[in-house]
């Protein structure tokens, strides 16, 4: 909230959670108004999330620039975020367009999917705007090293600007038994029967990802490059980047004590962890287990989940 507040103002700022943590972030956001705490009754991933919260939007103004930001990122350089999102925002209102924010890659990421650029169409507050060639779903390692060294490839950062008309309008037209769900929660919007009612249509309303149900079949999709020192923290690689480190580069959230042991991530609340004589590991320690992997490695950590699911032990997940 910090980040966007000076930009769009604290009574513009909507946040989006289930109703299991509503009253938790009512309590962690004092200042935020609490109609401006957009309840989903359970989880639908994030096409429903963005209708629902749409339909809160046109009740303002249809008009209006709709921009969606995880809640979880970090953006280390906060000047040219806003001044991403400005730009955004004017070519949105101008072409009635998708706009999303494709980050520069810093390397071979196989943790995220990327997003293929097209060719310039304009510009918007001197920025370069871009059609978009394809949606690409994470790869592994050798096709990211293609996509890296290709340099038309960016990170899908999961964040989208657009008006809200024009997001309801491809809901519309791509997802229409979403559509009618909508349609069907708005009546009750502002009514005594609103929780009531969209609990009872969200229950059928099936799962969908945005970029799946729209912006892969959308052909409005522009984007906008992002440089603005961003992480979405999304592999302890990426927590090792952002951390802290002691004087052997070692990022330790816990207690741990070091022997010529360097460039090594500890997570360890609950336990001493010693290190001697290694390098470049990481070392997540929990109540029930412990992981242990190379630096570099950790997106393949899914393998070791794939496994636990096999043997039936998804307590340890």
């Amino acid at each position: 909230m910090d980040r966007i507040k000076p930009f769009i103002g604290e009574d513009n700022i909507y946040v989006v959670t289930v109703a299991s943590h509503a009253e938790d972030l009512a309590a962690q956001l004092p200042d935020l108004p609490r109609e401006n705490i957009i309840v989903e009754p359970m989880g639908r991933n994030t096409a429903p999330c963005i209708g629902l919260a749409s339909l809160y939007l046109k009740k303002k103004n249809p008009e209006d620039t709709m921009v969606v930001l995880p809640a979880d990122h970090l953006i280390t350089e906060e000047e040219k975020f806003i001044e991403t999102l400005s730009a955004a925002g004017e070519m949105a209102q101008r072409t009635s367009s998708l706009i999303t924010i494709g980050i520069t890659p810093t390397g071979p990421e196989t943790g995220y999917g990327y997003i293929e650029k097209g060719e310039r169409v304009g510009t918007a507050q001197g920025r370069d705007i871009y059609g978009v060639k394809s949606f690409r779903e994470k790869p592994d390692a050798k096709t990211a090293d293609v996509f890296f060294k290709d340099g038309g490839f960016f990170w899908n950062s999961g964040m989208f600007i657009w008006k809200v008309s024009t997001i309801l309008e491809e809901i519309k037209g791509l997802l229409p038994d979403l559509y009618g769900a909508l349609l069907e929660m708005e009546t009750s919007i502002g009514s005594s029967r609103e929780k009531e009612r969209i609990s009872q249509v969200y229950q059928e309303v099936k799962p969908v990802s945005i970029d799946y149900g729209v912006m892969e079949k959308a052909d409005n999709v522009l984007l906008i490059k992002g440089n603005f020192g961003w992480s979405d923290i999304g592999s302890w690689d990426a927590l090792w980047e952002i951390l802290d480190k002691d004087r052997d580069a070692n990022a330790v959230i816990g207690s741990h004590i070091s022997v010529d042991s360097s460039e090594n991530l500890v997570y360890s609340p609950g336990k001493l962890v010693s290190l001697v004589g290694v390098k470049d590991l990481i070392v997540v320690e929990t109540e029930d287990s412990i992981m242990i992997c190379r630096r570099g490695a950790s997106q393949d950590v899914k393998r070791a989940v794939e496994i636990l699911e096999e043997k039936k032990m998804e307590d340890y997940l």
